[in-house]
């Protein structure tokens, strides 16, 4: 339900935000239906992701000031209000001169997608990866990242019967191969997964947060003879290892910064909705081989 709520009381190393944009990701409809790791107690404010823009902040913050922008630094933050007031350290600031969808979509999908190209492997320019789920939003980001760092990306999407501008649209956002699953059945696309030397490193996006590295497309005889492995990957548990090193956060945040600033990775295709129009947006989200994420205005 959309409710007027008192805004809290502004504590000595709280921020007042009023926030600007809120995506609707698949993890927040999970958490509204129970089933996603982390639940809040409720009543609950929604929303994992978002940016917002600072009024006020308490006496004892020296981080932040009125003006600034921010987004969550932590999973479960409520983003889907038009106010709120947060502890200090559960906010990040981020430059205010990059496009305000960019910021609204930062801390979840291209986090995910940079990890998974930096973590699982030590890949190279001229380098190739394979996700599937590859128009997602962090399927989006891989192709752009890996674009900005001279990596060839083999992309999978489900056939659909938009499919020709769902093609070009990856393309232009410079995927090197836009496949169906169906064609990755025909023998012919065998070509497409030579390489001159070692066995492939593919880089296979399972969908919803978890990734997997393996070293072919054939079942399980490739783990038992190839040694290949499969691993799972969650940004939440990400930041929960990390949380002691601050400069790993903030070296990536940089850099997907600068690749923003250059152009080089945009927000995924997006449709803006007013807020009090959450519940179409929630419908459009759940619709089979949607296209375009929702971001609510507040």
């Amino acid at each position: 339900r959309l409710k007027d709520l008192e805004v809290a009381e502004l504590g000595d190393s709280d921020i007042h935000v009023k926030m600007l944009a809120a995506p609707i990701n698949p993890a927040d409809i999970n958490t509204i239906q129970g089933t996603y790791a982390i639940l809040p107690p409720l009543p609950a404010v929604a929303g994992n992701e978002g940016v917002g823009e600072v009024l006020e902040v308490g006496r004892r913050v020296a981080g932040l000031k009125p003006g600034d922008w921010v987004i969550p630094a932590i999973t479960g933050l409520g983003t889907w209000r038009t106010q709120g007031v947060f502890p200090e350290e559960m906010l990040l600031k981020v430059p205010s001169d990059i496009p305000v969808l960019c910021a609204a979509t930062l801390s979840v999908n291209p986090c995910t997608a940079y990890r998974m190209l930096a973590d699982f492997e030590t890949l190279a320019p001229g380098d190739s990866v394979i996700q599937n789920a590859a128009n997602s939003g962090v399927g989006q980001a891989v192709i752009q990242i890996a674009k900005a760092s001279g990596i060839k990306t083999i992309n999978v999407v489900r056939d659909r019967p938009d499919l020709p501008k769902l093609v070009e649209r990856l393309t232009a956002l410079g995927a090197d191969h836009v496949v169906t699953e169906e064609m990755l059945r025909k023998p012919e696309m065998k070509d497409l997964f030579k390489v001159p030397h070692e066995e492939p490193h593919c880089r296979c996006h399972a969908g919803r947060g978890h990734r997997g590295l393996t070293g072919s497309l054939s079942p399980q005889s490739a783990f038992i003879f190839r040694d290949v492995r499969l691993r799972g990957f969650w940004m939440t548990q990400w930041r929960k290892e990390h949380a002691q090193d601050p400069q790993s956060l903030a070296s990536m945040m940089d850099a997907l910064v600068q690749l923003m600033r250059r152009g080089q990775l945009t927000a995924p295709a997006c449709t803006e909705v007013p807020l009090q129009d959450y519940r179409a947006a929630l419908e459009a989200t759940m619709k089979p081989f949607a296209s375009s994420k929702q971001i609510l205005l507040l």
